[in-house]
């Protein structure tokens, strides 16, 4: 997620039956920039955004994302309302990036490319042509992995939403220290499904949103960092009450959203990758949780929801890449041993407190388990 959009032991437990993955057959002719004519390649720029077609077939599409500027970019295809369809962040400058995005449906998509990561982007319409069908109509197994993961973001919401409530509920009762110890816990079931919640478009600025964020007119600064400010820096607001409010109440939209939410497996493998790259832009920047210092929740939350995700595709990813699969319980235990270390009691040391040498080894863990991770979409659409 772009700044503006924006327990290990369950995880264990997450096992879902999974299949391969049979590709969509398109009623739409051939060509467009996809299938046999190979990836549509974006080339992004400070100031441009080049797709190399307009339109495509329904199915999988795959764009290569090549940033020839000198900031670091993200690429987005979105719905109609800006539902996000598929991502990549942190392209930096000189680097390349796949999207591969399950499309089964013909219309009006727009494709934007966000130098800086911020803003509305660079967009362009792009029109997907015919239909097909959903690789989850096709294959029992793949539809039965859908739904395995679909039932542990309802079981992440379930925990989402009263935990958020007693947290609002301290904050409209002024009990500062209450409300100090709820925020990195009501966050931590958010952050495990935030790409989820992302896709809605709307929700996430709202819950989420950084103080220094560009914004739609009409969007202030709300949510879980407007609180963390008032609780960690300038004291309670004469508004903290209603944005506590805003805050409960956007909570309970997206839980009423996530009971209709159809996933793709592509969604999964992307979702996955989204949260890792959430850690190397926000985390281990410190930038996130500025105010209170307790990024490490919202770390090993990002890290607990990618693999959930990636458990939800493995016995896809075991059938079409043997070797994918130890590689990435290698690299996941890696990290997660990596933040064992820095447990402190039920949670997490200070940001604050970790030196320099820290963040450097939870940079190269991210970063090797990230290339693993960023290898599962490929897999599943094989």
């Amino acid at each position: 997620m772009s700044p503006v959009t924006r327990t290990a032991a369950g995880l264990a437990s997450l096992t879902v039956a999974a299949g391969l993955l049979a590709g969509c057959t398109s009623t739409a002719p051939a060509g467009g920039g996809a299938g046999d004519a190979g990836p549509i390649t974006v080339n992004a720029t400070d100031t441009a955004c080049e797709v190399s077609a307009t339109e495509a077939p329904a199915g999988n599409l795959t764009f290569r994302i090549t940033n020839a500027g000198t900031k670091v970019t993200e690429f987005y295809l979105y719905a109609a309302g800006d539902r996000i369809m598929g991502e990549v962040e942190n392209v930096g400058p000189g680097l390349s990036r796949d999207l591969i995005v399950e499309v089964p449906d013909g219309g009006a998509y727009t494709t934007a490319c966000k130098p800086g990561m911020s803003g509305d982007g660079i967009r362009a319409p792009f029109t997907v042509t015919g239909s097909a069908q959903k690789a989850t109509d096709t294959d029992a197994q793949l539809a039965a992995a859908t739904a395995g993961y679909t039932r542990y973001v309802a079981s992440q919401v379930d925990a989402l939403v009263p935990t958020t409530r007693q947290f609002v509920d301290a904050v409209k009762a002024e009990d500062v220290a209450k409300a100090k110890e709820l925020y990195p816990v009501s966050r931590t079931y958010w952050e495990r499904i935030e790409p989820v919640a992302e896709s809605f478009g709307d929700i996430d600025p709202r819950i989420d949103g950084r103080e220094d964020d560009e914004r739609d007119p009409g969007v202030g600064f709300t949510g879980y960092h407007r609180l963390e400010k008032d609780l960690w820096t300038t004291g309670l607001q004469s508004d903290s009450a209603a944005v506590a409010d805003r805050l409960m109440a956007d909570i309970t939209d997206l839980a009423n959203r996530t009971k209709t939410v159809e996933l793709t497996p592509v969604q999964l493998a992307n979702g996955a990758k989204e949260l890792l790259d959430e850690v190397a832009t926000g985390k281990i920047t410190g930038e996130e949780d500025r105010y209170s210092h307790t990024d490490l929740w919202d770390f090993a939350a990002n890290v607990e929801g990618s693999r959930a995700a990636v458990a939800a595709l493995r016995p896809t990813v075991d059938e079409k890449d043997p070797t994918l699969g130890p590689l990435l319980d290698e690299r996941f235990e890696a990290v997660e041993k990596l933040l064992q270390s820095y447990r402190d009691g039920d949670g997490y040391r200070l940001y604050t407190e970790l030196t320099p040498a820290d963040t450097k080894k939870m940079t190269a863990a991210v970063d090797a388990l990230s290339e693993p991770v960023s290898r599962v979409a490929g897999a599943v659409t094989a």
